[in-house]
C-alpha cells in the first residue's frame, strides 16, 4: 500500500524489536504513522509488529543489518514501497561491548562504532532522500547520557557523543527542506540491555535499578515509554520550529 493511497505518513524505528525501539514504535502507530519496525532479526521484529496491528495500527518487519549499505538501501526503499515515503526516522538500533580501555578490543570499539554511527549514518542518507521530496521529515537519534563520559563505556560514549554532533549537522544541512533532527540522550532506562549491564556487574536487577532510582532525582529509573513519548513530541508537527537539540531525559539536570 503506498503512502498516497493510505493517506498515512510512514515512519521507521531501527532497533524496533524491544526496549526502546518497541515502545517508540508502539507510540508512533498511536499517533498514526505506518511504522517499518527495522530490526537484524525480522522475526523479533515481528512481535512488535503483531502487538501494533492488534492494537489497530499499520506496521511493517524489516530485517536488516544497519551498518551494511547495501541492506540499509534496500531496506529503505522496501519501506517506501510497501508502507509509503518513510518521513519519520528514529535511529535507535545499538549494542553494548563494554571494558576499560586496556581490555578493550579492536572489534568492540568497531562493532560499536559500527553500528551507532555508521548505522545512523547510512539509515539518514538512505531516508533523506523521500523526506527531502515530501518537504517535510523528522530524524531522531538516541544519543545517551554516556556521551558526558562513563566508566567502562570510552566505545559506546565516543559513539553517543557523535551522535551528538551528526545531530546539529543534520539539522543545518536539512532545515530548508522541512527536516527537523534532533537527539535524545536517556539516562538509566529499564530494558534488556541495563539488565545486561547489571548482570555483568554481578548484581541482581532489582537492586540495580533500585539503586539507579535512589540517585536520580525524580526517584525511579525511566521506562521506554518515557523515551517513546519525547519521539512522539519530536515527530509531531509542533515540533517543526526545534532541530538540532539533544534533550538529556534522565529524571534530572545532566547537561
Amino acid at each position: 500500500m503506498s503512502e498516497a493511497v493510505s493517506g498515512t505518513r510512514a515512519a521507521i524505528v531501527t532497533g524496533g524489536a524491544r526496549g526502546i525501539g518497541a515502545a517508540t514504535a508502539k507510540r508512533l502507530a498511536k499517533d498514526g504513522f505506518a511504522v517499518a519496525v527495522l530490526d537484524l532479526d525480522e522475526s523479533a521484529a515481528q512481535v512488535t509488529v503483531d502487538a501494533i496491528k492488534a492494537d489497530g495500527g499499520q506496521a511493517l518487519a524489516v530485517g536488516a543489518d544497519v551498518s551494511d549499505a547495501e541492506q540499509v538501501q534496500a531496506a529503505v526503499d522496501r519501506i517506501a514501497t510497501e508502507l509509503g515515503a518513510p518521513v519519520v526516522l528514529v535511529n535507535n538500533a545499538g549494542v553494548l561491548r563494554d571494558n576499560m580501555l586496556f581490555k578493550m578490543s579492536d572489534s568492540d570499539w568497531d562493532i560499536v562504532m559500527n553500528v551507532h554511527l555508521r548505522g545512523a549514518f547510512l539509515m539518514a542518507r538512505a531516508a533523506q532522500k523521500y523526506m527531502i521530496e515530501q518537504k517535510w521529515g523528522r530524524i531522531v537519534n538516541l544519543s545517551s547520557t554516556s556521551a558526558l563520559g562513563n566508566r567502562g563505556q570510552a566505545n559506546y560514549s565516543t559513539a553517543k557523543a557523535g551522535l551528538q554532533g551528526f545531530t546539529k549537522t543534520l539539522a543545518i544541512e536539512l532545515g530548508k527542506f522541512g527536516v527537523t533532527s534532533n537527539a535524545i540522550a536517556p539516562g538509566f532506562i529499564q530494558t534488556e540491555m541495563t539488565k545486561a549491564t547489571a548482570d555483568r556487574m554481578g548484581i541482581p536487577f532489582d537492586d540495580f535499578i533500585k539503586g539507579a532510582g535512589s540517585q536520580i532525582p525524580v526517584q525511579r529509573v525511566g521506562q521506554p515509554e518515557d523515551i517513546a513519548h519525547l519521539v512522539s513530541f519530536f515527530a509531531s508537527e509542533g515540533a517543526g520550529f526545534i532541530s538540532g537539540q539533544v534533550v538529556y531525559a534522565a529524571g534530572g539536570p545532566k547537561a
